[in-house]
């Protein structure tokens, strides 16, 4: 299998039913992607495919031969997203951490296509992730304050 990691060309052999989550964090050693609930519920997973958000425990990785993926640690490496982690870490939207990575992954999925997204717009954006530490206002205060920075350069 031959697909972009992280700007990175990957090549490796798999089994048919080894899950993207599985390569990620076991045979290339990329553990900022978390797994929670193993079923696409919770969103911890969460990975660009392509530009899209998809929770990589649901995708079979000969599913990403010839395409394109991004972890969290790809997206922390892109100064264009440092204004997301940063506004994550100054609102305190980051407390246990477990569920981060995949909000921050979903913030700038949404970001890159929404420069000024509503509030229902984050909310929508971030449904897929599942956070029991914030109660998600600091997340969507955190959401709200990379756009600003991201659109003002601050």
């Amino acid at each position: 299998m031959k697909f972009k990691l992280n700007g990175k060309p990957v090549t490796l052999d798999i089994a048919g039913d080894e899950r993207l989550i599985d390569i990620l964090r076991e045979r290339l050693d990329l553990v900022g992607t978390k797994e929670g609930c193993g079923k696409g519920e919770c969103g911890a997973c969460t990975v660009l495919l392509d530009s899209l958000p998809v929770c990589s425990c649901l995708v079979i990785a000969a599913q990403v031969e010839g395409h394109e993926v991004v972890t969290i640690e790809g997206l922390a490496a892109d100064n264009r997203y440092a204004k997301i982690l940063q506004a994550f870490e100054k609102t305190g939207a980051v407390q246990c951490g477990f569920c981060s990575p995949g909000m921050i992954i979903s913030t700038a999925a949404l970001l890159r296509k929404n420069k000024k997204p509503s509030r229902d717009e984050i909310k929508r954006a971030l449904a897929g992730n599942l956070c029991r530490c914030t109660g998600y206002s600091k997340i969507i205060e955190a959401v709200t304050l990379a756009s600003k920075n991201m659109a003002t350069g601050k």
